[in-house]
């Protein structure tokens, strides 16, 4: 008998999982309910004025091996993205050269750090003298920005791991944009045999003594020796009955509960498109090279496309607030981000240079319900529940599910991606 796997969902961690099992000769179909593959990947190309701009994940975070080494061997180019950051207070900018006060001495804290705690209680226990107050609102808004995480369920050991391999040195771009790395997956795929249906949206995966059987939303009905289910974490911790939730039958309460330990954050993004860099001529032609604007507006983070001079700005709102603004419309984000531009730049005919702009509420998106993982004091024990095949039948993938320094990135979903193939062609192995 031919070997089969399904697999649920076309971001990166799906289709990674697709090429693999399809190169190795079995017989791979996968289902993604969206109308387009990629996930959390989404590059805006020649639409509403955008051109190659990323909706979704953007950035490569360092020398990461198996993303560069996938673009490499698909002779997709990257280039290296500027990391120089200013911040705006007092009515101006502000280049941010030296670190916060106290931040020596919260990494030599960390590193005395024996038990896991969440990150707020860490820094109230340690920092509450009043001169660590903007060291205590540095922290918490990193976390809540780039860890897109609530800083009372965060583990100070992640981000202690986290910090220690940073380098903002070994920051990347893809020109073509990240969907060229999703396109060449899912032609590799269909290359060596594979299938993709799209508008496929799951609704229940029944796992029996003849496999495992996965119907959608339209009655569809698929089956097939193994499945490997590659849905963000937000989906999964979704009850049934919601948009894009899927029904187990039989129900996995052990794997229901592992999947609420490990924390998922929230983001929006919006994209403005000018019609010019406006920005570099600002305070005498300081922020030419300018890559990322801080303040504490609504929409607190904005960056540039530098080393290019283009007329993009990305604006990025993460953690507690995100969430805060789930159900909010596009407009009323919008709104807010035109305002937050506005108090920047404090230029009158701001409105008059702006060409397109987009918004990305990723968290209130049904297939995706928000942003990417971060790690809980209880993320191991729940990892090594979740990676572990169910019935010798239903595999788990995703950036949640990566145990190391990249963790919520690219990189991540597609390591995972790869492990879980692995254990199913282990699996056949073993008949």
């Amino acid at each position: 008998m031919e070997q089969s796997v399904l697999i649920i969902g076309a971001g990166a961690a799906g289709l990674m999982a697709a090429r693999t099992l399809a190169k190795a000769g079995v017989k791979v179909t996968v289902l993604e309910a969206r109308d387009r593959t990629g996930g959390r990947i989404h590059t805006l190309s020649d639409a509403s004025f955008f051109h190659q701009a990323e909706a979704g994940a953007e950035f490569i975070h360092g020398d990461l091996p198996v993303t560069l080494g996938l673009l490499n061997e698909a002779g997709i180019a990257y280039q290296k993205a500027y990391f120089e950051m200013w911040r705006y207070e007092n009515g101006g900018f502000k280049f941010e050269e030296e670190q916060t006060e106290g931040w020596d001495l919260l990494l030599e804290r960390l590193a005395e750090l024996k038990d896991d705690i969440d990150i707020d209680s860490f820094l109230n226990h340690h920092f509450t003298e009043a001169k660590y107050n903007q060291l205590q609102k540095t922290v918490r808004q990193f976390v809540a920005g780039y860890d897109s995480a609530d800083p009372a369920r965060a583990s100070a050991l992640a981000l202690r791991r986290e910090w220690e391999a940073d380098d903002n040195d070994a920051q990347y771009r893809i020109p073509e944009g990240y969907c060229a790395m999703i396109s060449y997956l899912a032609e590799e795929c269909k290359a060596n045999g594979g299938e993709i249906i799209l508008n496929a949206a799951v609704k229940s995966v029944n796992s029996g003594a003849d496999g495992v059987t996965v119907t959608t939303a339209d009655g569809a009905v698929y089956r097939a020796q193994q499945v490997i289910i590659a849905l963000p974490l937000g989906v999964l911790q979704t009850g049934y009955g919601e948009p894009g939730a899927i029904k187990f039958e039989p129900e996995l309460p052990e794997h229901q509960l592992a999947f609420k330990e490990i924390g998922f954050g929230a983001i929006i993004k919006v994209l403005v498109q000018f019609n010019e860099p406006f920005w570099e001529q600002l305070q005498g032609g300081e922020m030419q090279t300018a890559s990322f604007f801080f303040s504490d507006e609504a929409i607190p983070t904005w960056w540039t496309q530098a080393p290019a001079h283009t007329p993009l700005l990305t604006g990025w709102l993460g953690g507690l607030k995100a969430w805060d603004l789930q159900h909010a419309t596009d407009e009323e984000i919008w709104q807010k981000a035109l305002q937050s531009l506005a108090n920047l730049f404090n230029t009158d005919d701001l409105k008059d240079k702006i060409v397109a702009w987009h918004v990305s509420n990723w968290t209130n998106e049904p297939y995706t319900r928000g942003s990417y993982a971060y790690d809980t004091i209880a993320s191991a024990q729940a990892r090594s529940i979740l990676a572990q095949p169910f019935n010798k039948q239903i595999h788990f993938a995703g950036e949640y599910l990566y145990d190391g320094p990249a963790m919520g990135t690219v990189e991540a979903a597609l390591s995972s991606g790869l492990k879980a193939a692995e254990a199913a062609i282990a699996l056949m192995r073993k008949g």
